[in-house]
């Protein structure tokens, strides 16, 4: 009787070496030839899983914001406002050692963005729900009375999200230059300036 192979598993086992191996040593280290050795597969074998690296890649990108995904709705469960944004703010921010380590995944994800349209998209569309999420807490925020700087909406969320991509860039490339101190004095400030009708 042949061996019945779950494709599911297996896909999420060469998901997570690939991931594993992004994190010791970055995109470079994540070879298919690498990838399949580590996975248990013989060469050429993850074609039955994958159509190919990008995709493979797009996987390790998103187990890790699956993995961020159920950490900010523990901690913004029963929070609206600026309650919850400051919560999706702090989570988000490359602050503890877990969120470093995602960082390495997500500055690789980046890099194979510029020269992969296929993947590139994906990381727009998870953006746009980034940013739809907290237009909806200063929304809520606004008619809660908590949010009263004169500042766009708009404005503000750019402002967050530039704020995370520097952070995480900084984290992975020159981690001695920014600790959870920096990061939460940012939030802190960044929530207080929130709070100013001036």
């Amino acid at each position: 009787m042949p061996k019945v192979i779950d494709h599911d598993q297996r896909r999420k086992e060469v998901v997570d070496v690939t991931w594993q191996l992004i994190v010791e040593g970055g995109i470079e280290a994540a070879t298919m030839r690498e990838i399949a050795s580590r996975a248990g597969f013989a060469n050429g074998a993850l074609k039955h899983y994958f159509s190919g690296k990008d995709q493979i890649i797009k996987g390790a990108y998103e187990r890790s914001l699956n993995n961020l995904g159920d950490r900010l709705a523990a901690h913004t469960a029963g929070k609206r406002g600026i309650e919850a944004l400051e919560m999706f703010m702090r989570f988000t921010l490359p602050i503890d050692q877990e969120d470093a380590t995602a960082a390495r995944v997500l500055l690789s994800f980046w890099e194979r963005c510029a020269f992969s349209p296929e993947i590139h998209g994906g990381y727009d569309e998870h953006l746009d729900s980034w940013k739809a999420g907290y237009l909806q807490y200063l929304a809520e925020g606004r008619a809660d009375g908590d949010v009263l700087t004169p500042t766009p909406d708009e404005q503000l969320v750019d402002e967050i999200i530039m704020l995370n991509i520097g952070a995480t860039v900084v984290r992975v490339v020159s981690p001695d230059h920014l600790n959870a101190h920096v990061l939460e004095a940012q939030v802190t400030d960044f929530i207080a300036r929130l709070r100013r009708a001036e």
